[in-house]
């Protein structure tokens, strides 16, 4: 019979590995689950908003900021907190971003930003830190609730689209576009150095372009032409209205002359048939909304601490209606008021206009017709009597240029408005001009007029170190400013005005030459509230400055118009456009009689 041993060791005595008894194992195991329990929820404690905004320093500043953004309130009702933006949400970095949080319990301690002032004074630093960071994640925080595989084209401005797709193909990432969104933006502090380099693309960023966003894109695109075509028939619905009207009124004018011949009375008209002889009805038809530009020069454009896309204009060859197209009436309405780049804002004047434009030609002359609404008078504050130019209620000028005008690809006749030409920030006064050795070279007159970056040695675009932007004082030599025009470089300018009935032609090159009208005829008329210019030019010209217009090629088309007696570059301008002949790719569109 056998005998049980006396000491047998319980369940819990058991020895897993390394000597560990089961029971050990499982007080331990309890532990954990006691410890990770508390340690996850001082973790989520410490990852709320609440917890964020706990001490002064950021309930009163930063909280205070957040509060009317779109990240705390908005229509969908999704709010993204602090820890959204700040703390990462994998494990590894999210214990790194913790353990940095150190290093503000000591500055909580020191005091060093206890005050508003002295937030201010470290504003720009911790800022910069944060954008550091983002910028080598690939904005990583931004895509917790923002993925670009997500985006749907179909639902974005056209500049927001394009920027995005710039963003798949040069390697950007959220924060190179969007500081400032949920606090006081900084941005414009940094140096022109550090914002360059912040925001230059990373090639490691650079991915595929989503399908759900290229399929979106591909909608909009068949979209907008749909649209564009159906705008098209609208206008053509409209001009075949006008054309009746236009018959009716003419066949009541010969009524009437004939009625006064032999000697009856008939209705009154004061139609007068027009001496551009032009069926509108074969011409192509458009609208084009002009906008108030304030001081945005050329410099304003290529400098990425006032214009947000001048990588993408200047290095990418975007076109400003690529992005702007359908915003110019918003554009205008922020300048006009003195909202965005205008020192000097005229209160109650328009920030837009829109105008009809309709193109043809024969085999000899290009015909453009002009219609738009007349706008209400709003006195000129800055000037005596409250009109610019109390002679010309009205001035429309046109410009043309072939590509070999820098930036005329893209910007049209913006390339020739600088930021120290007359009543811009950086204009040079009476005397620095006449004190001037290009005094003798140019017509200083009435100031910078529009000049080419061509015609100079140098443009300064950042004003760095108190440097005034632009290139008045880097006249080049007399043989390279006559080589730069015989390569065509220049752009041609026709323009009339209303008051004097004076059509003029010239060119913009060194400076703004204005000569007779030759080549050029213009018809203009104020009725019912309307303005209609009617522009005869002819294809061809032998004159300097002039650009001979061939049939198979397109241009670079812009122009502006001077209402309500305004002068200088107080006036409603388009972006720059193609014109084309016979050319359904054109976006001005000219076609045969």
């Amino acid at each position: 019979m056998t005998q049980a041993p006396l000491n047998k060791k319980s369940f819990f005595s058991r020895k897993l590995i390394l000597g560990t008894t089961i029971a050990g194992a499982f007080a331990f195991f309890v532990f954990g689950i006691i410890f990770w329990g508390g340690f996850n929820t001082a973790m989520e404690a410490t990852n709320t908003m609440e917890f964020c905004i706990g001490c002064h320093e950021m309930e009163e500043n930063v909280y205070e900021e957040y509060k009317p953004t779109i990240h705390y309130a908005n229509r969908t009702g999704v709010r993204a907190g602090c820890p959204d933006c700040h703390v990462p949400d994998p494990w590894i970095h999210k214990m790194v971003r913790k353990i940095q949080a150190s290093n503000e319990l000591l500055h909580k301690a020191l005091g060093t930003i206890d005050t508003p002032e002295k937030f201010d004074t470290h504003r720009l630093s911790m800022a910069k830190r944060v954008w550091a960071t983002m910028k080598k994640t690939d904005s990583r925080e931004c895509r917790n609730c923002h993925n670009f595989e997500s985006m749907n084209p179909e639902f974005q401005r056209p500049r927001a689209r394009k920027q995005h797709l710039n963003a798949f193909t040069t390697g950007q990432t959220c924060i190179d576009c969007h500081k400032g969104i949920a606090h006081n933006n900084v941005r414009h502090l940094l140096t022109d150095e550090e914002l360059e380099e912040l925001e230059k693309p990373n090639p490691d960023f650079i991915r595929e372009i989503p399908e759900m966003f290229a399929a979106g894109l591909k909608r909009v695109t068949l979209k907008e032409a749909a649209d564009a075509e159906a705008d098209k028939i609208a206008l053509a619905e409209a001009k075949a209205t006008e054309a009746k009207h236009i018959a009716a009124a003419v066949e009541e004018a010969l009524a009437q002359q004939a009625a006064q011949k032999s000697g009856t009375k008939g209705k009154g008209s004061d139609t007068k048939a027009s001496a551009i002889n032009v069926d509108w009805a074969k011409a192509s038809s458009r609208q084009i909304t002009l906008f108030y530009p304030g001081e945005t020069s050329i410099e304003w454009v290529l400098n990425g601490r006032d214009h947000g896309g001048s990588r993408p204009f200047d290095k990418g060859n975007d076109r400003c209606v690529t992005c702007h197209d359908k915003e110019t009436a918003e554009m205008g309405q922020k300048m006009v008021t003195g909202e965005k780049a205008e020192s000097s804002p005229i209160p109650g004047k328009r920030g837009s206009i829109p105008v009809t434009v309709e193109a043809t030609h024969d085999s000899d002359y290009l015909y453009m017709r002009f219609s738009w609404a007349e706008g209400e008078h709003a006195p000129v504050p800055f000037v005596d009597g409250g009109k610019m130019d109390p002679n010309n209620p009205m001035k429309l000028a046109i410009m043309l240029s072939t590509d070999d005008v820098e930036y005329a690809d893209r910007a049209g006749c913006w390339s020739s408005c600088h930021h120290d030409a007359k009543n811009m920030p950086h204009s040079p006064n009476a005397d620095t001009l006449s004190a001037s050795p290009f005094a003798a070279r140019l017509d200083f007159s009435g100031g910078v007029t529009k000049y080419l970056k061509e015609s100079r040695s140098k443009i300064e675009v950042r004003g760095r170190r108190g440097k005034k932007r632009g290139g008045w004082d880097k006249l080049k030599d007399e043989d390279a400013l006559k080589a730069e025009m015989e390569a065509g470089k220049f752009i041609d300018l026709i323009r009339y005005k209303s008051g004097e009935q004076l059509s003029e032609d010239g060119y913009i090159f060194a400076e703004r030459v204005m000569t007779g009208g030759q080549g050029t005829e213009f018809e203009a008329s104020l009725k019912a509230g309307t303005w209609s210019l009617i522009l005869k030019r002819k294809l061809s010209s032998d004159q300097p400055g002039d650009l001979s217009l061939a049939l198979d090629q397109v241009y670079n088309f812009g122009f502006a118009i001077h209402d309500d007696y305004s002068n200088s570059r107080f006036h409603h301008v388009s972006l720059g456009y193609k014109l084309g002949f016979d050319n359904e790719e054109a976006e001005v569109n000219a076609k045969k009689q």
